[in-house]
């Protein structure tokens, strides 16, 4: 995916600021990024990706893509290709610009560039418990598909079921 130019309303991190026209971008991440990425995910999950985790993902070659506006980290996502279909790895905004339409944002770019693949489906998992996220895919068309069994970590040896979304993409010929 090539850097992309996008439009929208940003509002300041700080409360009650009024919002601003803002120009985002998308690159590719890179190790270089990695650091504010590790940032973000810190600070947005009480289980977060680890370096080696986001390593593991550039080494395999996977389409990871950051969202930037100016010299901010909007937000990022992860994605795994496969036979005909894509499955989400990670997405996340960063806390200060959450509720601002840039997941909707990534959620689009990926599907575009999943379509541009010839994929036909996109699938994610999320915790059962992040009804906020669920919200956001079921408005861009995905559907609950399954449940995924203690999937996510909890802590104390706690365990958290996933929803198994997916949205299709492609018509069938």
């Amino acid at each position: 995916m090539s850097a992309a130019v996008l439009s929208a309303p940003l509002a300041e991190p700080a409360p009650l600021a009024a919002a601003q026209a803002v120009e985002a971008r998308f690159e590719p991440m890179t190790p270089a990024l990695l650091d504010a990425v590790l940032a973000i995910e810190q600070a947005a999950y009480s289980h977060p990706w680890t370096r080696g985790n986001f390593e593991g993902t550039l080494a395999a070659g996977h389409q990871a893509q950051c969202l930037l506006a100016g010299g901010e980290l909007l937000g990022y996502f992860v994605a795994m290709p496969g036979f005909q279909e894509v499955h989400l790895l990670n997405i996340t905004v960063a806390p200060a610009f959450q509720r601002q339409g840039w997941a909707l944002v990534m959620l689009d770019a990926l599907a575009l560039w999943s379509r541009g693949q010839g994929a036909e489906w996109l699938w994610l998992e999320v915790r059962i418990g992040n009804a906020r996220a669920q919200k956001i895919y079921l408005e861009r068309g995905f559907a609950r598909v399954g449940v995924r069994k203690g999937y996510y970590p909890l802590g104390q040896g706690e365990r958290e079921d996933a929803v198994v979304m997916s949205l299709r993409l492609l018509e069938q010929v």
